[in-house]
């Protein structure tokens, strides 16, 4: 197919994929950001002394990080049914819009309820951003051809990666200047905000829907796809039974769980291992936090040219693609957290490198597995992610309350260990287990007329066929006979 045939180089599906990459960069700054701005108001002597200070300690800590999980896995379930029945623009918009207010109330709701005022309102944030996951995949699927896919998915959640950069490397900065620790909360505000006037804007459920596409764009999204004339306004069953019978759905769920734990290990507890074991000051640990997630933006779009090369050259096939990039993304990390964990402050500067490895190295997951829940099954790709995401975010649930368990002291090296080594054999065995049982094929349960072609009102039986072929012969018999 002639690039011609594709509508513009630059369309509204490349539009599309960059709103969906701002959206997680906003929603991440502002879920992320509390991680150094908790450091920031439990010790004001490392950033602005003219706010206030609270004496929380470590459980209560705990369970400010995370309460956010505890609204976030509740909702994500739901988001599956609500993506299908209002479409990804409605639905995506109120998780970012519910952010930005609750962002800049957060800081008179602390001083007026303490941390537990800060629980509740980290609760309220984590239900509206369970919403966000399903809408992100679910868009995507409308909107990204096959040969697309790897290019607008892996761009598209590298936002992630983005957002976590911003989070720990202004965060800090901002809490050391003139705005203080209530600071972070304001820009979360404002980003937010302005990205849901963008989505408005420009936003559109598929290409028949968006009023700024192109018309040869519009007919290669739908052509590629296989869709005919009326698809978008179908509502294909959910094959529940199938799914959950599925050993590739259960090796997703087990890979992309693993992730959750390694996630919420890296992103929520990182600031607090540099403060307590290596001893960095808020603003140069809000920095240093950030060099991870710096090099897992960087890599995620090295991984994306090797995934584009490879496939364009067909070195090898999805499946192994994907497991191949997964395994690196994985095992790689699990090995550079288990040397994390023997060292401490003297060893500050190998110790940022180790970490910075470990998050560059697991940028290849996007493209590893999550994007495998589309090629698995792009027809309800949105309800998958609502179950996948929402058992996956358990672990991120418990991680902290697990860590605040274990890490009484937080200067105490040996009890971080054990925290970098769990994280690691989790990381082992997820992969394994999606090595085995992984596949990107789609799946027969995905097709529009799965359950219409199992079901035995609306396809006769192999009795009433022979029956029917029977009864034709008679007939053809008796013409010829006359």
């Amino acid at each position: 197919m002639r690039d011609s045939e594709k509508g513009p180089v630059i369309g509204m599906r490349h539009m599309q994929a960059l709103l969906l990459f701002l959206a997680i960069v906003v929603n991440y700054t502002a879920r992320l950001s509390v991680s150094v701005a908790i450091v920031a108001m439990t010790d004001a002597a490392t950033t602005n002394l003219d706010f206030p200070e609270y004496n929380w300690n470590g459980a209560q800590q705990s369970y400010i990080l995370s309460s956010f999980y505890w609204g976030y896995i509740v909702t994500q379930f739901p988001a599956g049914f609500l993506v299908r029945r209002f479409g990804a623009k409605a639905v995506l918009l109120v998780p970012t819009l519910a952010t930005a207010v609750l962002s800049g109330l957060t800081p008179y709701c602390v001083a007026w309820g303490g941390w537990q005022a800060f629980c509740t309102i980290r609760i309220v944030e984590g239900l509206f951003q369970g919403l966000i996951f399903p809408c992100i995949h679910e868009h995507l699927a409308k909107w990204s051809p096959p040969e697309d896919r790897n290019r607008l998915g892996a761009f598209a959640y590298s936002g992630a990666d983005c957002g976590s950069v911003l989070a720990m490397a202004s965060s800090g900065l901002i809490a050391n200047g003139s705005m203080g620790w209530p600071g972070i909360f304001y820009v979360s505000a404002g980003t937010c905000g302005l990205w849901c006037l963008l989505w408005v804007l420009l936003g559109a459920n598929n290409a028949p829907s968006s009023r700024l596409i192109g018309s040869r764009e519009r007919e290669h999204i739908e052509r590629s796809m296989k869709r005919q004339d009326g698809f978008h306004a179908q509502k294909i069953p959910i094959p529940w039974r199938a799914i959950w019978s599925s050993s590739p759905f259960y090796a997703l769920l087990v890979v992309r769980s693993a992730q959750g734990w390694a996630n919420s290990t890296m992103q929520l507890q990182t600031p607090s291992y540099m403060h307590g074991v290596l001893e960095m000051d808020i603003k140069s640990n809000a920095l240093y936090s950030a060099l991870p997630f710096l090099a897992m933006w960087g890599m995620s779009y090295v991984y994306l040219v090797f995934a584009d090369v490879a496939m364009s050259r067909q070195w090898m096939s999805l499946t192994t693609l994907r497991k191949s990039i997964n395994t690196v993304s994985y095992w790689g990390p699990a090995a550079a957290l288990i040397g994390i964990g023997f060292l401490d402050k003297s060893q500050t500067t190998l110790a940022i490198a180790l970490m910075t490895i470990n998050a560059g190295l697991n940028a290849g997951s996007g493209i590893g597995s999550i994007l495998t829940i589309i090629d698995m099954s792009p027809n309800h790709s949105g309800m998958l992610m609502a179950i996948v995401n929402g058992i996956g975010n358990i672990f991120p649930l418990l991680t902290p309350l697990l860590v605040g368990v274990i890490v009484t002291e937080s200067d105490s090296r040996s009890q971080w260990q054990i925290v970098f080594a769990m994280t690691a054999v989790v990381f082992f065995i997820g992969n394994l287990v999606y090595l085995i049982w992984g596949t990107t094929d789609q799946q027969a349960w995905d097709a529009e007329d799965y359950l219409q072609a199992k079901d035995p009102e609306s396809e006769p039986n192999a009795q009433q066929m022979d029956f029917k072929s029977r009864t034709d012969s008679e007939a053809k018999a008796e013409v010829k006979a006359e």
